[in-house]
């Protein structure tokens, strides 16, 4: 199991490495999105992880509306999430996270699940043809449960899961449930903490998450992968401080 951090996309990706390096975490969760994130440089990124033995996760946009039932909006939307793979390719990322797009007309609505399946569709060969495992990240209705997303993976076959275990405790199907469901099919996690009514992104132990309960999902199937803590805070001295406290919360538990 690795413990990792995602940049801050308002800060300089270099200077984020930097941080999580000197601070011992095993991975860069590397969001490109905007105002500071958009463009890094692979060569200037590589040389960073590999100076502080970091591997890296790939992260896109969560904004980009790439099932909207016009071809042109898709269209730009997937040359830049091809643009993310390249970068994420390059840097030596095997998963590639995407977030379900909830942008259509209001008549639209009841198709949105299938407007994401047939975006998804190119979007995973695409990703596949880079050498990356596409994740899609569960978040509010209708992708909060696991009879959607069990839609989704069995009509774009290689999909596979992202499971943030924040957003479980304000969704359909808790972290449990999505454990047992999907197994091995759970290829990267996030955790943060909340009070149940929205994504705070507090601490861990903060909020209202069991996480004696969803470490031992996690645990009891074979889960081993990558676990980024999204904590978020403006200050950074406050920010490293909540960090290494649920840091040590997920090993204390991850070792019982």
């Amino acid at each position: 199991m690795k413990i990792g951090l995602m940049n801050n996309p308002s800060a300089s990706i270099y200077d984020e490495i930097v941080l999580f390096g000197e601070a011992h975490y095993d991975f860069l969760d590397l969001t490109i999105e905007g105002p500071d994130a958009l463009d890094p440089d692979p060569e200037r990124v590589v040389a960073l992880l590999d100076q502080y033995g970091l591997s890296v996760v790939g992260h896109t946009d969560p904004c980009l509306p790439y099932a909207y039932p016009i071809k042109s909006v898709r269209d730009a939307c997937f040359q830049e999430l091809e643009r993310c793979a390249k970068i994420f390719s390059a840097i030596g990322a095997t998963i590639m996270n995407i977030h379900p797009c909830y942008c259509c007309p209001p008549a639209m609505n009841q198709e949105l699940v299938q407007l994401n399946v047939e975006a998804l569709k190119p979007l995973q060969a695409m990703a596949s043809s880079y050498g990356l495992i596409l994740v899609l990240e569960n978040f509010k209705a209708p992708f909060d449960s696991v009879s959607t997303f069990a839609k989704l993976m069995q009509e774009v076959p290689g999909l596979e899961v992202h499971l943030d275990l924040g957003h479980t405790n304000f969704g359909t199907d808790d972290g449990v449930t999505f454990c047992a469901f999907f197994g091995s099919h759970i290829k990267h996690v996030h955790f943060s903490d909340n009070r149940s009514t929205d994504d705070h992104h507090m601490p861990l132990g903060v909020g209202n998450v069991d996480w004696n309960k969803q470490v031992s999902a996690l645990k009891s199937i074979g889960y081993d992968g990558t676990i980024t803590l999204e904590v978020f805070c403006d200050n950074k001295g406050v920010l490293f401080q909540y960090l290494e406290i649920s840091r040590r919360l997920v090993l204390d538990l991850w070792n019982q």
